[in-house]
């Protein structure tokens, strides 16, 4: 199961999520999603567990848990949509 984890604090690093994670289940992935153009964090991510269960527990324990004075946002990641491809300028 892939899951959201929103509203990180910008210091939390990939491995900072796995940690998270680890001790609800076996983790396949953990990923903060970074700012391409300022290389800083944009304040979610993703884990991804292999059992669904486990992964329900682990929402169901760090949902609105504290994280360096934030409430995370943790539930079951919805599929991506594709957005349009941006026009360039030139």
């Amino acid at each position: 199961m892939n899951i959201y984890v929103g509203n990180l604090p910008y210091g939390v690093t990939d491995n900072d999520l796995e940690d998270m994670f680890t001790e609800h289940g076996e983790i396949l992935s953990a990923k903060v999603i970074m700012d391409k153009p300022t290389g800083r964090s944009k304040g979610f991510g993703f884990v991804e567990m292999s059992n669904d269960s486990e992964a329900e527990a682990a929402i169901q324990a760090l949902n609105e848990s504290s994280v360096e004075g934030r409430n995370l946002k943790v539930n079951q990641a919805k599929p991506r949509e594709d957005r349009p491809q941006r026009r360039s300028r030139y």
